[in-house]
Parts: structure tokens; C-alpha cells; sequence
């Protein structure tokens, strides 16, 4: 670690249970991020702040303007452009010295597992089940750990499932069964600005400390936050003797 980076990331050192090591694992990990959204924005600049070597963020959509009331990445000069560029170019401006590599095409399940074999752990910023169930059988399959965040209305929701533990919890054992009709959407249902941003930057903790194995994570529990209450919530994710995937 050369003299600048030492100083960049002084106050992460300062910390007894990361220290020097613990930053450089950080330097030198690799963070799958699928979304640039409203969870992905807050993740992204976290983890590119914290000194996260190498970020690869997977979004297709382009930038709008209800975009922006929320996904605090992008700004006026970016609507209309690819959001995991948008991204990429955002976290070059907050840290020069990491890599970010933008996917910006829809990609399928065989193309984000061929992507993930090369990641330490995956961080699901989606908006839809049918995305969190892949990645969710991804993570299981390469037995990486899984950062999993939902945020709608003024409620959000953030999990971990970390395969690299024998006989992990999984996401479908929390949600058995996949129904279209359980995707609710900003668009018709509205979401509280800074909610995002805290489920988000729970989640971006919860990435760092699953890379450096510190503190205790929410590995098979399930954080229940209502932001117009500030009620908080966790509980055990019990296990499916009969899941699909993890079974």
C-alpha cells in the first residue's frame, strides 16, 4: 500500500478490526453489484470510498429523470445514458485508484455466472424476484456469499446468505415460491428517498464485514426496517427442508 492510499483509507486503519490488513483484503477484493439503482447507488459508493479494488456493476436501463430523486449516483447530466456507465463514471470521480467495469446490456443466468466465478461476493441491488432468484441459485452454486437488499414505500429489507457456511439458509427458503404479482414497483407505489440510502449503506457494511469475517452479520436473518416508524426488526430465516435450491 503506497503512502496515499495509506492516508485515503487512514481512518478504516485506525480501526482495530481492520488495521492494514484488513484494507488491503479490501484493496484486492472484487464485488459483483446487479443494480445501479436506488440500492446500487449507495452500495457502489460505499464499497468505491472504502477502497474495493475492483467493482463490476451489472444495469441495462438508462437514466430518467424520476431516476434521480433516489438514485443519488446519477445526476441531471447523465439522463439518458446507460446507468451502470453512469456509475462507473461517478465512482471514478470518488476514487481513481480502483477498477470499475460497467455491464451494460441485460445479461442472462449462464452470462452473470460466468461473470461471478471471478467475484468474492455478490450484491443484489435488483428490483424484481425473478433477478433475485438467479442470483440467489448463482451464489449458491459458487458458494459466495449473497448481500441482499429490497427497499418499497417507506419498508426495506436487507439479508444475507453467505454459502461459503455449510448448510446456508437461502433466499428461496425466505421466498419459496416466485408469483409476478409479488413485484412491487417504485413507479406505482412510491418509495422514501432516504430509505434507499439506508438499506443500501446497510448493505455495503454488510459487504465489508462478510469480506474481513468482523463483527456479526445478518447471515440467514432477515432485517425488517419500517423508515416512517423507525421500527426495526430482525429475524432467524429458518431453513426449508424442502427448498429447491439449498436442500
Amino acid at each position: 500500500m503506497q503512502d496515499k492510499e495509506l492516508e485515503r483509507y487512514s481512518r478504516h486503519i485506525l480501526l482495530p478490526e481492520i488495521e492494514f490488513e484488513g484494507q488491503k483484503k479490501l484493496l484486492q477484493s472484487h464485488c459483483l453489484i446487479v443494480g445501479a439503482g436506488g440500492l446500487g447507488s449507495p452500495v457502489a459508493i460505499y464499497l468505491a470510498a472504502s477502497g474495493v479494488g475492483k467493482i463490476t456493476i451489472c444495469d441495462f436501463d438508462n437514466v430518467d429523470l424520476s431516476n434521480l430523486q433516489r438514485q443519488i449516483i446519477h445526476d441531471e447530466n447523465k439522463i439518458g445514458l446507460n446507468k451502470a456507465e453512469s456509475a462507473k463514471r461517478a465512482l471514478n470521480r470518488i476514487n481513481s485508484d480502483i477498477k470499475v467495469i460497467p455491464i451494460k446490456r441485460q445479461l442472462d443466468i449462464d452470462e452473470v455466472m460466468s461473470i461471478a466465478k471471478d467475484v468474492d461476493i455478490i450484491i443484489d441491488c435488483s428490483d424484481n424476484f425473478k433477478t433475485r432468484y438467479a442470483l440467489n441459485k448463482i451464489a449458491f452454486d459458487l458458494k459466495l456469499p449473497l448481500i441482499s437488499g429490497a427497499a418499497i414505500k417507506f419498508d426495506g429489507q436487507v439479508c444475507v446468505f453467505d454459502f461459503r457456511v455449510h448448510n446456508s439458509v437461502c433466499y428461496n427458503c425466505l421466498f419459496p415460491s416466485e408469483d409476478d404479482e409479488q413485484n412491487l414497483k417504485c413507479s406505482d407505489h412510491g418509495v422514501f428517498s432516504p430509505l434507499v440510502g439506508l438499506v443500501g449503506s446497510i448493505q455495503a457494511g454488510e459487504v465489508i464485514k462478510v469480506l474481513l469475517g468482523i463483527g456479526t452479520s445478518l447471515h440467514g436473518k432477515l432485517l425488517l426496517i419500517n423508515h416512517r416508524d423507525i421500527d426495526f426488526k430482525t429475524l432467524k430465516i429458518k431453513k426449508d427442508d424442502l427448498c429447491d435450491i439449498c436442500s
